[in-house]
């Protein structure tokens, strides 16, 4: 499974290679790509047929108690995390997948509450 932070939708909107790659390999295998719905608001900046079609092609997860209350623990061990950051890796927890993003530093750092998840650079 696969779970894309905001600068994964921002790398493949703007067609960087290796996030198209990745995007086209995971949806040639019908793997789908999840992403809590805060990613979206951080993401979306106006509707724009590129924009639809990445929308589209995303499995959007809403943020329900179980997956506030995983981020909120995360923050409170790992200082400095943010929400939309501890909500990706919780989300990536809970699906038991990689994460693909462009801030790999910040997610490394929840890495030492979540060590089982992979954080690959975009």
């Amino acid at each position: 499974m696969i779970v894309f932070d905001t600068g994964a939708l921002v790398a493949i909107e703007r067609r960087k290679q290796r996030m198209l790659e990745v995007w086209t390999a995971a949806r040639d295998a019908g793997r789908p790509i999840f992403v809590p719905s805060v990613v979206v608001a951080e993401w979306w900046r106006g509707r724009t047929d590129r924009r639809e079609a990445i929308l589209g092609a995303l499995q959007v997860v809403a943020v329900d108690a179980r997956l506030g209350v995983a981020a909120g623990e995360a923050m409170a061990a790992i200082a400095g995390s943010t929400v939309v950051d501890a909500l990706v890796m919780a989300l990536a927890a809970m699906r038991n997948a990689v994460v693909y993003t462009s801030d790999v530093d910040d997610l490394e750092a929840l890495r030492s509450f979540y060590p089982g998840v992979r954080v690959l650079a975009t």
